[in-house]
């Protein structure tokens, strides 16, 4: 996938849900209650609360584990491709591994529910009910020592952009780092925000159930972006880059979505299991 591709598909990803969005503008609820200058306060969107994926692309190697070998679309270097083929699930249980499908360079594009809370001002998490994971994303660098790795590693995160604008940005130009405003004079002022994420120090895993493997030297970026949707529904999207020089030839780049449910009745945590690949 060469740049334009990435950018295209991120563009595309996060304007499914955009274009169908409703007029209201999004609150600042994360701040409410937050000591004043903390994170928690100025968080210019609300991510908290329970959501579960939303799979409308991607379907074989989302939902189901695929065949060994079958890694399309997945730019692999040559190395890449000869780990994944190499792939044993009997061995990773027997090793203690089975977890290396729930890591961060995998566990957002699992068919699951996610709790998002704050523990503290500066910290929020992420709870994943596949695979029982636990993520912290630390606003502050020196939260987020270093020490033995993890699979979902040390996340530092912070705020971008933030405020109301009279045009929605473009998708494209939001994700490289720069605002483009689109003209839209059907739809209200929109209230807008980005939480930026890099991951790195964690332990080797998954991509893919099915062995695509990016090795413990990764560097995970991922941008969540909140969203009205029909009928007053809520939606996050979530776009995970993933750079690996030892594994991958370029980024490798998804977009996942999330929808808001009002409570964790649905919420039933599962340990980290794979079920059989596809023959």
């Amino acid at each position: 996938m060469n740049r334009a591709d990435v950018r295209i598909r991120i563009a595309a990803a996060f304007c499914v849900l955009i274009l169908a969005s409703g007029a209201s503008p999004l609150g600042q609820e994360a701040g409410q209650g937050a000591a004043a200058g903390t994170a928690r306060a100025a968080a210019p969107l609300d991510l908290t609360g329970y959501w579960v994926s939303i799979i409308t692309e991607d379907w074989r190697w989302r939902m189901m584990t695929p065949a060994k070998g079958d890694y399309a679309s997945v730019p692999l270097n040559p190395e890449g491709r000869r780990v994944a083929d190499l792939w044993d699930p009997k061995r990773d249980a027997s090793a203690g591994e089975q977890c290396r499908a729930f890591g961060v360079g995998g566990i957002m594009r699992m068919p699951m529910r996610v709790h998002i809370t704050w523990p503290d001002d500066w910290t929020m998490k992420i709870e994943t009910d596949a695979g029982r994971q636990t993520r912290l994303l630390h606003f502050r660098d020196r939260d987020a020592r270093s020490g033995n790795r993890t699979w979902q590693g040390r996340s530092v995160a912070a705020w971008e952009g933030g405020g109301v604008i009279r045009r929605r940005p473009a998708a494209e130009e939001t994700r490289l780092g720069r605002l483009s405003d689109v003209p839209d004079g059907t739809r209200a002022p929109l209230e807008w925000g980005t939480l930026k994420v890099v991951t790195t120090g964690m332990r080797p895993g998954y991509l893919r159930k099915n062995g695509v493997p990016y090795s413990e030297n990764a560097v995970i970026t991922e941008y969540f972006d909140r969203q009205s949707g029909p009928g007053g529904m809520e939606w996050f999207t979530v776009t995970t880059i993933v750079e690996d020089s030892r594994y991958l030839g370029e980024p490798f780049v998804t977009s996942s979505h999330f929808r808001r449910e009002s409570d964790a009745s649905k919420w039933r945590p599962t340990p980290c299991e794979v079920d059989p690949p596809l023959s």
